[in-house]
Order: structure tokens, then sequence, then C-alpha cells
């Protein structure tokens, strides 16, 4: 298998969940401004989309979106629990908080790096534009926040693939600018995160840590 990956892009959840699993897997990088790898490939013709994350599979198909591959990765050993087994109560539990996180945060929070271009020349516009997205964007914090007041993890005491993804999300936020500080127990959330040793590796190897 090979993980397609921008440096910090919603890409590095599943880079992430392949070093707590201890799969096989290989990595290239993609300058999403110019859609080349590493290797000087046009993403495009690997990827029409253009995004990150892809995963060449070993059948020699290719598999997108970063939900669905966190899936495809955990489903490879089902024994690890990072998404509770098939017929579970919790697998739908933990693959709504997946969903979660796809839509109201990756979404909400990735509409921020449109802002300058979609107003160029409009920086009131394109405040008013960062305020309003914050302000939705408040409210989910808030929720989050709250819910790790009394929980480790989004499945509560467990670690499971969705909170790779949360972490990745939550990790843009001094990027755009966004102060976090009055949610403490989203950082307590992420201290935890920081801790574990395949989020270490992942980072490393994606040049976001020492």
């Amino acid at each position: 298998m090979k993980l397609y990956f921008s440096p910090g892009a919603c890409s590095l959840a599943p880079h992430i969940i392949l070093e707590e699993l201890g799969l096989s897997y290989e990595a290239e990088s993609v300058d999403l401004r110019t859609k080349k790898t590493s290797k000087g490939d046009d993403y495009f013709k690997i990827n029409p989309k253009g995004s990150v994350p892809s995963m060449d599979l070993p059948d020699g198909g290719l598999l997108t979106e970063c939900a669905v591959i966190l899936q495809f990765l955990c489903d490879k050993k089902p024994e690890m629990n990072l998404i509770p087994k098939v017929g579970s109560p919790d697998r739908y539990r933990c693959l709504e908080w997946m969903n979660y996180v796809a839509t109201e945060m990756h979404k909400g929070l990735g509409a921020l790096f449109a802002t300058e271009r979609m107003f160029p020349n409009n920086p009131s516009g394109a405040q008013d534009y960062r305020e309003g997205i914050l302000l939705n964007m408040e409210r989910r914090f808030a929720f989050l926040n709250s819910h790790f007041e009394n929980n480790s993890f989004l499945m509560g005491q467990a670690y499971t693939a969705p909170d790779a993804y949360l972490f990745t999300i939550l990790g843009w936020a001094n990027f755009l600018k966004v102060d976090l500080s009055k949610y403490v127990h989203l950082f307590g959330f992420m201290e935890r995160m920081m801790g574990r040793p395949a989020v270490q590796k992942a980072m490393r190897a994606e040049g976001l840590l020492k």
C-alpha cells in the first residue's frame, strides 16, 4: 500500500493509523499547489480529484476520502479495535463520530483556508466570511470541549480512529490563527494524542515534529 499525503493535511490521520496498526506501507508527499508528487509525477493522473489522502491498494486500485481510508485500514486489523467490529453498536457510534469530524469539523474549519482566495481584494468581506465560519465553529468547539470534560477520547476511554482524524483537524487551528485557549478540555485531548508514539512517528515522517 502507498499513502499519498501532504504534510499536515487531513492525510495525517491515516498516516497515524497506519503507524498505530503497524501495517507495512509506503508514503509519498504531494505538493497541493502544483499537484506534483515528491517524485515529480502529475498527481491528477494518480487521483483525478487532486486531493489527499489517497491510497494505492495491493490489487492496483485507488482509494480516496479520509474517513473511508481510515475504515479500510482499521478493518485490516479488526483485533486492534480502532473501529469496533462490524455489526456491533459501538461500530456505529464510532462511525457517527467519524462522520461528525468529517462533516462538521473538517469541512467547517477547512473552509478558512479559502478565505484569501475567495476575497483577494476585499479584506472586509474576508473578515466577515471568517467571522461567520468561526461563529458556527465555536458551537462545535464548545460541544467537543464539554465531551472531553469527562471522556479521554471520542468513544469515551477507548482510543479509536476518529480521534486521529479530530487531532489532525484541530491541529490546523494555530496555522489558521484560531484561538482555542478557552477550550481547556480540547487541549487535554490534544496533549493525550501528542503522547502517542504513532502520532509522533507520523508527524516526524511529515516533517511536522523534530
